[in-house]
C-alpha cells in the first residue's frame, strides 16, 4: 500500500473533445513540499480545478486514480467528496481580489468556511475567525474583520485568502502562483508566511508556480509541466544541478540565479502549443534544440530515469545529462 499523501494516474482534462492535460501522473508525501512548474498554459492550474473538482461543463475529466489519504476520490459519493475537499484538502487562488466575493466582509467569508466545514457558530464561531487571521498576520484582526475586499491591500487580501485555506486544518494545501499580482517584497512575506503554516501544521504543500528559482528555495521536489503534461519529475538539488528534459534545462536557462555572471540569459523561442495544434510526436520538439527524428515519431512516455533518483522521471526519448554531469546531453542531433 502506498504511503503517499495524495496519488494521481493518468489525470486528463478535456474541453470540447480537446485535451488541456493529459496523462497526469503525481504523487504528495505527507508533509513534503512539491513544486509544480512550467510556462502560462501548461496546464498546472487545470490540473489541480480537477482534482478540487472545479472543472464545469463542458469540460470532462478522467483519470485511472486519484487517491487522497487512503481514499478514492473517483469512487467519493459527491457527499463524501464535499467532507474532504476544502476542509482536508484546501487551495489558495491567484489573485486574491477576484477570487473573494466583494459582496462580502472577509470575515463573513471566513467564518461561511467554519460553519460548513466544522459546525462553529456564536462566540467560538468569531473567535476561531480572529484567531486565524491574527495567525496570517492580518494586523488588527478586530479592526479588519468587518472589511470589504477593496479595502484591503493585495497582500492582506492574500493573507485572507490562505486564512481561509487553512482553516479547518487541512492535510493538504494547494497554493496556485500565491505571489500573483504582488510587488517584491510582499511576496516574499506570502511565501514565508506559507513555509511557517506548512511547518507548524505539517500539511503537505503543492506550489504551483512559473518560477522555478522560487519553487527551488521551499520545496523538496519538482514536477515540471508542458502543454498538458508532466515532462520531468526529480528531487530540487538534482534538477538543478542535471536537468534530463531539454525544456527543464531551458527554463533553468532563463533563471538569473542560475546563471550568474551571464551576459545574458537564454530566451526559449516560439509557444506552448494550443488544445487544438498540438504537434505528432513530442510535444516539446518544435521548440527543442536537440530534436531528432524520432522525436517527431511518437509521443514519449513519463519513464523512470535508471540509475538515478527513485522520483527521477522524463518524458524524453534521448534525456540529457545521464552522466550526471550538467554540460553534456545525449542528444545525436540538433535541429
Amino acid at each position: 500500500m502506498s504511503n503517499n499523501l495524495l496519488t494521481i494516474r493518468n489525470l486528463a482534462v478535456n474541453f470540447a473533445g480537446l485535451p488541456a492535460v493529459d496523462r497526469i501522473n503525481l504523487d504528495v508525501a505527507p508533509g513534503e513540499v512539491v513544486g509544480v512548474v512550467g510556462e502560462s498554459g501548461s496546464g498546472k492550474s487545470v490540473t489541480m480545478m480537477a482534482l478540487m473538482g472545479l472543472i464545469d461543463a463542458p469540460g470532462k475529466v478522467t483519470a485511472d486514480e486519484i487517491t487522497f489519504n487512503g481514499k478514492s476520490l473517483l469512487k467519493a459519493s459527491a457527499k463524501e467528496r464535499r467532507k474532504i475537499i476544502g476542509k482536508d484538502v484546501a487551495m489558495v487562488f491567484q489573485d486574491a481580489l477576484t477570487s473573494l466575493n466583494p459582496s462580502y466582509t472577509v470575515g463573513y467569508q471566513i467564518k461561511e468556511v467554519l460553519k460548513l466545514h466544522e459546525g462553529l457558530r456564536g462566540g467560538a464561531l468569531d473567535k476561531r475567525a480572529l484567531e486565524l487571521l491574527d495567525q496570517v498576520g492580518i494586523p488588527d484582526p478586530k479592526g479588519r474583520i468587518g472589511s470589504f475586499p477593496h479595502q484591503m491591500s493585495g497582500g492582506m487580501n492574500q493573507r485572507v485568502m490562505i486564512a481561509m485555506a487553512i482553516a479547518c486544518n487541512p492535510k493538504l494545501l494547494i497554493a496556485d502562483e500565491p505571489t500573483t499580482a504582488l510587488d517584491v517584497t510582499i511576496q516574499a512575506q506570502i511565501m514565508e508566511l506559507l513555509i511557517k503554516l506548512q511547518k507548524e501544521r505539517g500539511m503537505a504543500l503543492v506550489l504551483i508556480s512559473h518560477d522555478l528559482a522560487v519553487v527551488s528555495e521551499v520545496a523538496q521536489r519538482v514536477a515540471v509541466m508542458y502543454a498538458g503534461e508532466v515532462i520531468e519529475t526529480n528531487k530540487v538539488p538534482d534538477i538543478f544541478a542535471a536537468p534530463h528534459h531539454p525544456y527543464t534545462e531551458a527554463l533553468l536557462a532563463a533563471i538569473p540565479e542560475h546563471n550568474v555572471g551571464a551576459v545574458r540569459l537564454a530566451a526559449l523561442p516560439g509557444m506552448v502549443p494550443g488544445r487544438d495544434d498540438r504537434p505528432k510526436g513530442c510535444l516539446f520538439a518544435p521548440r527543442c534544440k536537440y530534436v531528432v527524428d524520432d522525436c517527431l515519431k511518437a509521443r514519449p512516455a513519463l519513464a523512470p530515469m535508471q540509475g538515478h533518483a527513485e522520483v527521477a522521471r522524463v518524458r524524453c526519448i534521448k534525456p540529457l545529462n545521464l552522466s550526471g554531469d550538467a554540460n553534456v546531453h545525449t542528444h545525436g542531433g540538433a535541429r
